[in-house]
């Protein structure tokens, strides 16, 4: 089984071959981002398939957070460019998790903790750090502290 890496490096050598200009920058990008990754800190390290999607998740996001501005200041060229690069991205990232399904684990942290006799705002980072730890990289942090603080009011 190859890595998420390797298939991102087999993918833009492709993207090379076919001439595909967008693809091939954006994941010429990635591949850096990840390079950056490695080498940062004290020492080298060979990230994992996990640690990888981290890394795209957070560049997919940085893409979308700067089409928004592109778009608020009147750039709609830019502003298509930085999703068209979004969307590469989230090709390689895992199907994220529907509102539903989140939901209901929300709902089961928020009556675990409940039952822990922990309520309220007091109980939101528990039941947060619960429902990463159950969602995984699935589901949009930001999303789920929304809902949970939904949740405990």
């Amino acid at each position: 089984m190859t890595s998420l890496k390797e298939t991102l490096k087999n993918d833009m050598t492709a993207a090379m071959k076919a001439r595909e200009e967008l693809k091939k920058s954006t994941l010429r990008m990635a591949l850096s981002a990840i390079t950056n990754a490695e080498v940062a800190g004290t020492e080298a390290v060979e990230l994992n398939d996990e640690q990888v999607i981290k890394v795209l998740q957070a560049e997919a996001k940085k893409r979308m957070e700067s089409a928004e501005v592109y778009e608020q200041n009147g750039r709609a060229d830019a502003a298509a460019q930085e999703r068209a690069e979004a969307e590469v991205l989230m090709a390689y990232l895992p199907a994220a998790m529907s509102d539903d399904e989140l939901g209901a684990i929300v709902a089961e942290e928020v009556a675990t903790a409940a039952a822990n006799g922990n309520t309220g705002m007091k109980a939101m980072g528990a039941v947060v750090k619960a429902v990463r730890e159950r969602a995984g990289s699935s589901a949009d942090g930001s999303k789920i502290a929304d809902l949970v603080k939904a949740a405990l009011a």
